[in-house]
């Protein structure tokens, strides 16, 4: 029933009808609250990266950072394994499955393109400029666009490099070879004079996974071949591509390379050499640190130099790799996940990474920091020969592309076929398969 106050003038309740006021007044108040975002419940974004390998992780001290400058939001970082296949493969299903639960990614430069087709990345053009981007590598910012738009931030950077035995090629008056075919001469010489049974020559990563492409196309360029001509035809200079194979194979057949290189990757060479088991290496810039680690073998003993080029005026041509971060389409907040991205590969938060573990930046002008260089002191030519890498191609295919090279260059590589059946095999597979994707 519905009765008036004689003090106020205004409606009283009584009765079953207070009840029910009683309850809307709540629930009203209730829903006032939740629109209110200081009474909010915190955001969580879910950040997905490789494991930091090194001698520490700057990473949590850097997402709680980020969590200072933006009260209310919190950021979970999970790990995945350092293995770039096993990354791939959790991304592809969870992010094909529509059910992922994280916000941001560390990706690996090769996989840009890919996830931008598929619609797995957001657009960040509204938010990064292309001038935002030029402090970085060129060839770290060709990945991160596609199709005339920006899909990742170039966040962590790696070239193919030359690692030697510096107190050895001293010893003999050596300085380091600018030719593939140098670089043998000196191996022949080094080991004749050491008589070293168990001194290896030149060591790289010829495993059947992602390394043996990089390691195959190194060798190609440097004998000025091409995977793709202006007009897209594969290995347009196939006698020159066939001629990089024939080289790597010859490496193996003469021993200057040990045979199981076929099956080396990154780590495995690197230990072999960093316990003063071979005079050259190729690999990773990550390397330099372990090598001039207390204890190391090698500390003191170890000089990095481009990859070599081949006789005929080719100019060495080292892959470039890295990580770039990207922002899930599906994620409920895409404001603050691409501001993560953009801290993550601001200026400080890149010199944090670099001094406080075995990461390079991809910002040019950290390699002469004077902090960074006191910690690094071979970084400023570290950054010559980063501008001087040069991206494998930035493709949506890039994967079935490299899973379908990778077999080719392995049967050329232990001899089950010749390196120009290799490369003709592999020119009438992908071309087949590139039309199949026009």
């Amino acid at each position: 029933m519905l009765a008036r106050s004689h003090a106020y003038d205004a409606p009283v309740l009584t009765g079953g009808w207070r009840g029910r006021a009683l309850v809307l007044v709540l629930c009203v108040l209730v829903a006032g609250c939740a629109q209110r975002p200081d009474a909010a419940a915190p955001v969580t974004l879910v950040f997905k990266h490789a494991k930091i390998l090194g001698p520490s992780d700057p990473v949590p001290a850097l997402l709680r950072e980020f969590e200072r400058r933006h009260p209310g939001v919190r950021v979970q970082a999970e790990s995945l394994s350092w293995n770039s296949d096993d990354q791939h493969q959790f991304f592809v299903i969870n992010l094909e499955g529509r059910g992922a639960t994280f916000d941001v990614m560390m990706l690996d430069v090769v996989w840009v393109a890919e996830f931008a087709r598929a619609g797995w990345l957001l657009d960040l053009s509204p938010w990064v400029t292309r001038a935002e981007l030029e402090p970085h590598f060129p060839s770290t910012i060709a990945p991160a666009t596609w199709n005339g738009r920006v899909w990742a931030m170039p966040w962590l950077m790696n070239v193919g490099i030359l690692y030697y035995r510096a107190d050895l090629l001293g010893k003999y008056g050596l300085t380091p070879p600018r030719t593939w075919e140098a670089l043998v001469d000196q191996v022949v010489r080094v080991r004749a004079a050491e008589r070293n049974p168990r001194l290896d020559g030149v060591l790289w990563q010829g495993r059947q996974y992602e390394g043996l492409t990089v390691n195959a196309l190194e060798a190609i360029w440097a004998n000025g071949g091409r995977m793709f001509g202006a007009d897209g035809t594969v290995f347009p200079e196939e006698e020159r591509a066939a001629g990089g194979l024939a080289f790597l194979r010859a490496l193996i057949v003469s021993g200057v390379s040990p045979s199981w290189v076929t099956a080396a990757d990154e780590e495995l060479s690197r230990r072999h050499f960093g316990d003063g088991r071979a005079i050259f290496l190729r690999n990773w810039p990550y390397a330099m640190d372990l090598f001039q680690a207390a204890g190391s073998p090698v500390r003191g003993r170890v000089g990095m130099a481009p990859l070599p080029g081949r006789v005929g005026g080719a100019v060495s041509a080292a892959s470039s790799g890295g990580a770039h971060l990207g922002v899930n389409r599906r994620t409920r907040h895409p404001e603050l996940a691409v501001a993560l991205v953009r801290f993550l590969a601001e200026a400080e938060a890149q010199k944090t990474m670099t001094v406080g573990g075995a990461l390079n930046p991809t910002r040019m002008a950290l390699y002469h920091d004077r902090d960074v260089v006191r910690v690094h002191p071979d970084f400023p030519l570290v950054h010559d020969l980063m501008l001087r890498a040069r991206p494998r191609p930035v493709t949506p295919a890039y994967l079935m592309l490299s899973t379908t090279l990778q077999p080719e260059f392995s049967a050329a590589l232990v001899g089950v076929k010749s390196p120009r059946q290799a490369i003709e095999h592999a020119r009438l597979r992908l071309s087949y398969l590139l039309e199949g994707l026009r």
